[in-house]
């Protein structure tokens, strides 16, 4: 039998059952990588299927009175805020994405649910980003409405991405305990 180390920082970690943490850590990153693609794919097609087979405020009642299919095209951010400033648009979305990804491990703290948050955040600000280089505006099709009552505004899968993973992000952030930041 081998005397241990005095020094126990020589001493591998043991290997855990289904891989090493770094292994976990890096399936865990192909996850959020992978939705993030979908996510994003999902909205440019959706978009192109959009634009190429309605016109423009063409409309399609899916579930009457509550839900259609409306084509429209938005040159700001959300409800048409900062309408005709696409390039101070994009230049916000870079400054996102910059920040989420100069301050990742502090923003994530190593919680898988706040790491695929910033990943769909990061995909719904490439899918609009697109749109905004592409066509100058973005492309919005979901139509929540009740009867002629109230009417959300249009949106698109990147909206859906972003506020979801806003809303997770904030989620894990009021749900998690101060003794679980702490460990």
């Amino acid at each position: 039998m081998e005397p241990e180390p005095a020094d126990k920082t020589l001493r591998p970690e043991p290997e855990l059952p289904g891989g090493n943490g770094g292994s976990r850590k890096k399936r865990g990153l192909a996850v959020c990588a992978l939705t993030a693609a979908v996510l994003l794919l999902a909205d440019q097609f959706s978009k192109i299927l959009i634009t190429t087979t309605y016109a423009l405020h063409e409309s399609t009642p899916v579930i009457p009175d509550i839900f259609s299919v409306t084509y429209v095209r938005n040159r700001g951010a959300a409800w048409g805020m900062f309408a005709g400033h696409g390039w101070f648009l994009l230049l916000v979305a870079v400054l996102a994405v910059a920040a989420i990804v100069r301050f990742y491990r502090y923003l994530t703290e190593g919680y898988a649910e706040r790491e695929i948050a910033l990943f769909m955040i990061l995909s719904g600000v490439a899918g609009n980003s697109i749109d905004r280089l592409w066509r100058g505006e973005v492309v919005d099709f979901i139509d929540i409405h009740y009867k002629t009552v109230w009417h959300y505004p249009v949106f698109n899968i990147a909206d859906i991405a972003i506020c979801t993973g806003v809303g997770l992000f904030v989620l894990s952030g009021l749900l998690r305990s101060d003794k679980e930041k702490q460990k």
